[in-house]
């Protein structure tokens, strides 16, 4: 992994209608937003650094996780409440129009932004978003997650680790499944995590984006797909987004996560989507 350099950051919180957002800010220029999910802020500190050197970069927790808080902690994290929060940041940050790149349900989150909020982003890099509803056995997509999700509930945590791997089609070394889905973590941590079951991936994954008002929107739509995740579910759904868009996708380094791997050659590439 590329060392970054560190770069003084701002933090604060903006108050919303059903809860607290917590962002964070570095550098200055052109305004590019990171944002991830379930991910929190902290997934994105290297490359939020390195492009921070000419960039204005927003970077936030969302609804629901770590620092970000809901009144009603049982209330779900929709990508269209996740939108709202982000054109209420760059709204209150009079930060727009902005680039944003999403990752993950991030991707499906700034998918809903250009949808609702156009014109707060000019350009959205949905990184591989897991839109299980474009593909054609969605059903049977959506009977696995929910038996995932039964079993977190169960109390089986490495059981559903495993069962999410599975369906995402990733194949990892035993000892590091074990590593991350074993055991207790600490209660924040363990907080997130159920958040993220019983709250947000259901609402994520079956999202289905307005095809025609994205292509007919001023938005510029890249959907990114990393060049380590064939057979991934989520190079299928990148690929079923990208055509219906009437795109391709436009490749990353690294996998699911090389914003965090390497963000060194993370943000050269990022930097070259965005010029183009």
């Amino acid at each position: 992994m590329s060392s970054t350099p560190t770069t003084p950051v701002s933090t604060a919180t903006l108050e919303v209608p059903d809860g607290t957002l917590h962002y964070e800010v570095r550098g200055q220029g052109p305004v590019v937003a990171l944002v991830a999910a379930p991910m929190d802020a902290r997934a994105f500190a290297p490359l939020a650094d390195l492009l921070a050197v000419d960039h204005t970069v927003l970077t936030t927790d969302p609804r629901g996780i770590l620092r970000s808080r809901l009144h009603d902690p049982k209330q779900d994290s929709t990508p269209e409440l996740r939108a709202d929060d982000l054109a209420r940041l760059l709204a209150h940050l009079d930060a727009g129009p902005a680039a944003v790149l999403g990752s993950s349900g991030g991707a499906v989150t700034v998918l809903a932004l250009a949808e609702a909020h156009p014109e707060w982003a000019h350009t959205v890099v949905a990184h591989e978003p897991p839109l299980l509803g474009l593909l054609d056995d969605r059903d049977d997509l959506f009977a696995r997650e929910d038996d995932m999700i039964g079993t977190y509930l169960a109390g089986d945590r490495l059981g559903a680790g495993r069962k999410f791997l599975a369906l995402a089609n990733i194949r990892l070394p035993e000892e590091m499944v074990v590593g991350m889905f074993g055991g207790e973590p600490d209660p924040q941590a363990a907080a997130d995590e159920r958040f993220q079951y019983v709250h947000m991936i259901r609402g994520t994954t079956r999202f289905r984006p307005d095809v025609a008002a994205l292509r007919a929107g001023p938005t510029r739509v890249v959907v990114g797909l990393g060049e380590e995740s064939t057979g991934e579910i989520c190079e299928r759904t990148s690929h079923a987004l990208a055509s219906a868009l009437g795109t391709t996708p436009t490749l990353f380094p690294g996998g699911h996560i090389g914003f965090v791997d390497d963000p060194a050659v993370f943000a050269d590439r990022l930097r070259k989507v965005l010029a183009g």
